[in-house]
């Protein structure tokens, strides 16, 4: 026996009991190589569920809308296009008239909190603002101490499972639902897409930045879910649509919205506006104010909602340069040409909605005539031939008072001043609106006038 351990063999001449031994030690080795593998993979499930316990649940937002809205779309900007836009002031061409149609699940594409690299001393907006940057950090809302954690499975029961008829809303931010829970109250819960990572920035900027803001003119945000990798918003439901579906919906040939409720919807989001802008620090840039981010309850009171894209700008900023994003028609042109964002872009495009709710007309229409396509070109061309009454949506049940037109009408043109510094903040606008004496209607006159005349 030892004779034939120790006879060499074929293999490089290795004594037979060597090749034994090789063996022997190499099946111990796969042996231990897997037992380690197994023990790691049961260490990782075992932390993967404590994980998933101390995560926040599912939630979701709160767009109100029977009917799909309009998509937000990202606006790119030619830059041989940002000298001749710029001198001539033209939103349209600033932003690129061929870029208006939608950009399904491109919508959003950066959402960054506002601030200085520590390295450059630039803005970090404007850095990895690419598509496929995913974010870095799962916001630890577990920790925020406001809200409710919702389940995963709260939230299918209260939607039928994310059923397709209880659809009230979609764009490429994701799908909104309704829903009701079982005490009966209404939801709308935002079901964020992953839009390439885009869903992780929004969740952290709607429940860090939003969680906490409470007013009656922005859509409280309830609660939130974060179950494996779902991500959803949960908000209270707004139960009378939105703004775009009641001025350019089938309403037939007569409007519900008396001129009394479009002044209380301007109002309204101006109010809103202000609190974002002057009673936050820092203070909260909401980037896509527009019709359809405006919804309305049973008593046609404004909700601005929606805060997706929002910025954050701290009293040390003036501005941030960041990824033009917003909607066709409402972008500020010289945010649009330069990336630099500040609250006076919200004030233009408040400006804008003010036009809109007045006129019934949308801020860019291609079916109008040339000279009528774009809405601020065509009301300062009307407000220049003296003629208010026919920027009147046709549909409003009975004209307003002159004075009250003009008034309003004259607020819009000072939001949409082309240069930034001469408009507005949100809380003189507030003030603006609400002038009804005559001598302060005269103080709003004097204070407008000199910027656009017609009057």
């Amino acid at each position: 026996m030892e004779d034939q351990l120790s006879r060499p063999t074929s293999i490089f001449g290795i004594r037979l009991w060597v090749l034994i031994g090789i063996a022997v030690g190499a099946a111990i080795v796969i042996f231990l190589f897997f037992i380690s593998l197994w023990y790691i993979s049961k260490r990782n499930n075992s932390k993967s569920k404590r994980s998933k316990l101390s995560q926040p649940l599912p939630t979701s937002n709160t767009a109100t809308i029977p009917v799909l809205s309009k998509e937000i779309q990202e606006i790119t900007v030619a830059k041989s296009a940002f000298a001749n836009a710029h001198q001539s002031n033209d939103p349209n061409r600033i932003m690129g008239i061929e870029n208006h149609q939608s950009l399904r699940g491109e919508e959003r594409i950066q959402i960054e909190m506002m601030g200085k690299d520590r390295n450059s001393g630039s803005s970090s907006a404007g850095r990895n603002t690419g598509d496929h940057q995913v974010a870095s950090v799962v916001p630890e809302v577990s920790h925020l101490g406001w809200g409710r954690w919702y389940t995963l499975r709260e939230l299918e029961d209260a939607t039928n499972k994310f059923a397709d008829q209880n659809v009230i809303g979609e764009g490429g931010y994701g799908i909104v639902y309704y829903g009701v829970l079982d005490d009966n109250t209404q939801l709308a819960v935002k079901n964020l897409l992953n839009n390439k990572g885009q869903a992780e920035k929004e969740f952290k900027v709607e429940v860090e930045a939003i969680g906490r803001v409470r007013h009656k003119c922005l859509v409280k945000l309830l609660g939130y879910c974060a179950e494996g990798a779902e991500r959803m918003l949960v908000y209270e439901y707004v139960n009378n649509g939105n703004l775009e579906q009641w001025l350019h919906g089938d309403v037939g040939p007569i409007s519900p919205l008396t001129w009394e409720i479009r002044m209380n919807i301007i109002l309204g989001t101006a109010k809103g506006l202000t609190y974002l802008h002057e009673g936050l620090e820092p203070k909260v840039v909401h980037r896509d104010i527009k019709s359809s981010n405006i919804l309305l309850d049973k008593q046609w009171n404004a909700k601005v909602s929606d805060f997706g894209l929002a910025k954050l700008l701290g009293s040390e900023h003036s501005y941030v340069t960041t990824r033009v994003m917003g909607t066709f028609g409402y972008v500020a042109p010289e945010y649009a040409s330069t990336g630099m964002l500040n609250e006076r872009n919200d004030v233009y495009s408040f400006g804008i909605l003010i036009m809109e709710i007045i006129s019934g007309r949308s801020p860019v229409d291609y079916s109008r005539p040339p000279a009528e396509v774009n809405l601020v070109d065509w009301l300062k061309m009307m407000v220049t031939n003296r003629n208010p009454e026919g920027v009147l949506d046709p549909k409003l049940p009975e004209k307003p008072a002159s004075r009250a037109l003009k008034k309003t009408l004259l607020v819009a043109l000072r939001c949409v001043d082309p240069n930034a510094q001469k408009r507005p903040k949100m809380g003189q606008v507030v003030h603006m609106l609400e002038a009804e004496q005559d001598s302060s209607f005269r103080d709003v006159c004097i204070q407008i006038i000199p910027y656009f005349f017609g009057f």
